[in-house]
């Protein structure tokens, strides 16, 4: 029979008070500090934002006649995005291969890799852009190129978790009798990681037409172009109708590869 005593020891102690006013207190501290530094305030949260309605009144109803226009630039986008994704994905795979430490076991070929993905996925694909724009001029190229390293950054990354996360027992059975490297990666490692690829891969090009929508803006072709122009003559109602439709292709892209990735994972 259980004594009562004990169970009433054992029973988890409520979170003291002290530590919940200390939490609030450092978050009001923090959020404080943050408004100051970046001089933000309520207030002129509030004078501004009026304004935001007056915007969304300017914007409606949207220049449906406008599609026509922004139609080509947006399939532009969308094969940056498809080229891009596709370049990473490939160069991601030796990284993540040297960047796995079940796969290499030399710490220092291993760390130096990480560090250089670690240091792609630091730069914006934004400024990214704006660097290529200005290596290789105005056009598709330098947003093509950013996707490609964006995306190379954020393949390899989940791709070498995964390989970390694998089973080993098919390594150790091959290395019994006598495989090498090359096939331990070709008929051990990536028979287990192909779907979660896929899974990355079709994530990436997700995230990838999202950022590509708004590389225009800084020359690096795609309908980015076409929100600076709109934007900048104060043509609201084109924007909203870029809006719109760059919302139902990510929307239809979302959609098939959430399928496509529940069926793979």
């Amino acid at each position: 029979m259980n004594d009562p005593k004990i169970n009433v020891r054992n029973a988890p102690k409520p979170p003291a008070k002290t530590k919940m006013i200390f939490t609030i207190l450092l978050v009001v501290a923090l959020l404080w500090w943050s408004s100051f530094k970046t001089e933000s305030s309520i207030a002129d949260l509030t004078i501004g934002f009026p304004n935001m309605f007056d915007l969304l009144v300017q914007m409606w109803p949207p220049n449906w006649h406008y599609f026509e226009v922004i139609l080509e630039p947006l399939l532009e986008t969308i094969r940056m995005a498809v080229i891009g994704t596709t370049f990473g994905a490939i160069i991601a795979v030796p990284l993540a291969l040297l960047c796995a430490s079940n796969i290499i076991r030399t710490p220092w070929i291993v760390y130096p890799f990480r560090f250089i993905l670690n240091l792609i996925r630091t730069i914006p694909d934004l400024l990214l852009a704006s660097i290529f724009v200005a290596i290789f001029g105005l056009g598709s190229l330098p947003g093509i190129i950013a996707l490609s390293i964006f995306s190379i950054g954020l393949v390899a990354k989940l791709l070498y978790e995964a390989i970390e996360s694998i089973d080993p027992g098919p390594l150790e059975a091959m290395t019994a009798v006598g495989a090498n490297k090359v096939q331990w990666v070709f008929f051990g490692v990536i028979p287990q990681v192909t779907a979660h690829f896929t899974s990355y891969v079709l994530y990436t090009f997700e995230v990838n037409v999202r950022a590509a929508a708004i590389l225009g803006l800084v020359g690096a072709g795609g309908i980015g172009e076409y929100y600076d122009k709109t934007l900048g003559f104060l043509e609201y109602d084109k924007t909203a109708s870029i809006i719109i439709l760059t919302l139902a292709v990510v929307l239809v892209i979302d959609y098939i590869s959430t399928k496509l990735r529940e069926k793979l994972l």
